[in-house]
Order: structure tokens, then sequence, then C-alpha cells
């Protein structure tokens, strides 16, 4: 049972990464056609699509650090307390 959760767990953290990558990429390109076809200017879509991106970046690589210093760090870290 207590394998079964591990998975779960894993399972969980795979859809978060991938939903924390995917939502602002998806909602600033909507916006940028959006923007592009309402001011006839669709170029403004591609650095809403980078800025997005850049978002779901920076939302991943903060969870990730919360993982990291929640699980107590790397093993080099271990290797120098020992």
């Amino acid at each position: 049972m207590k394998n079964n959760r591990k998975v779960f767990q894993s399972l969980t953290l795979i859809v978060q990464f991938g939903l924390n990558m995917i939502v602002p990429i998806f909602l600033c390109t909507m916006f940028g056609v959006w923007l592009g076809e309402r001011y006839n200017i669709p170029v403004i879509t591609v650095p809403l699509f980078l800025i997005g991106a850049l978002a779901g970046f920076t939302s991943i690589f903060k969870m990730a650090g919360k993982i990291y210093r929640r699980d107590g760090g790397s093993d080099r870290d271990h290797a120098k307390k020992t």
C-alpha cells in the first residue's frame, strides 16, 4: 500500500508540472491571438507566447525548489554532513 502512495504522489507531481507549464502558455497565447485580431497586430502572439513559457518555467522552477528543500537537498549535501 505504501508503494501505491508513492506512485500516486509521483503521478500527481508530474501532472502539476505539466499544468504549471501548459496553462500560462495557453492563456498568454490565447490573449495574444485575441489582441492580434482586435488591434490587427498578429505578431503580438509571439512575445506573449514567450512570456507564458517564461511564467510556466518560473513556476516549475519554484515548485521544484520547494520539493528539493523538503526532501533534504542533494546527495552531495548528504556526503558533506557525514
